[in-house]
């Protein structure tokens, strides 16, 4: 695989730092906001936002963790049953505008999930997304109201976003079999199960 660093430490930070300031002018009302982190780098991105606004406002906007591994549509069967995280939502939803916090918006299968898990917990008065990457190849008509940056891919390319938190490191990477399209489709199939 070749490797290359698209955003780095201080775009990570800029790009939080817009999407704040964007979640606040969308958002007149910022005590009505919940941000909720997919499991797993979506949690530190959302509770590095919250923490944006609340130097900026005083209001320390609640922040929940959401695990869809159970509402996904593509977990193959006979890859056993998938790793459970932990679902907690400090605060009640309904009525709420949540903010669903995610590192790569790639098919939109993650998110369509997100909604259905959410939607067990309560009804909120409407659902927002925010994204560090948006990569495209859409499968569900789902797009990003925040998006830190666009990176347009091939699907044989895989993005990771590598947060301190987590990896020790902020910065995003593209990576590109040596080989390019020629990847055959078996690890086609496999980094598009990675990246959803």
């Amino acid at each position: 695989m070749i490797s290359t660093v698209v955003m780095t430490s201080q775009d990570i930070g800029r790009s939080l730092t817009r999407i704040a300031h964007e979640i606040m002018e969308h958002n007149k009302i910022i005590e009505n906001v919940v941000l909720v982190g997919l499991h797993t780098r979506g949690v530190p991105l959302a509770k590095r936002l919250s923490s944006i606004i609340d130097s900026f406002t005083g209001f320390n906007i609640p922040v929940g963790l959401l695990d869809i591994s159970q509402y996904r549509d593509d977990i193959s069967d006979n890859k056993g049953a998938p790793a459970v995280n932990n679902t907690d939502i400090p605060v009640e939803i309904n009525g709420k505008v949540i903010i669903l916090v995610d590192d790569v918006l790639y098919t939109g299968r993650s998110i369509r999930a997100a909604m259905d898990a959410l939607i067990d917990k309560g009804r909120p008065r409407s659902i927002q997304l925010a994204v560090m990457v948006d990569r495209g190849h859409r499968e569900f008509p789902i797009r990003a109201d925040y998006v830190g940056k666009n990176i347009p891919s091939a699907r044989h390319e895989k993005i990771q976003v590598r947060l301190l938190e987590i990896d020790g490191m902020d910065e995003v990477v593209i990576s590109k079999n040596s080989r390019g399209a020629e990847v055959d489709s078996s690890e086609v199939s496999g980094l598009i199960r990675k990246e959803r």
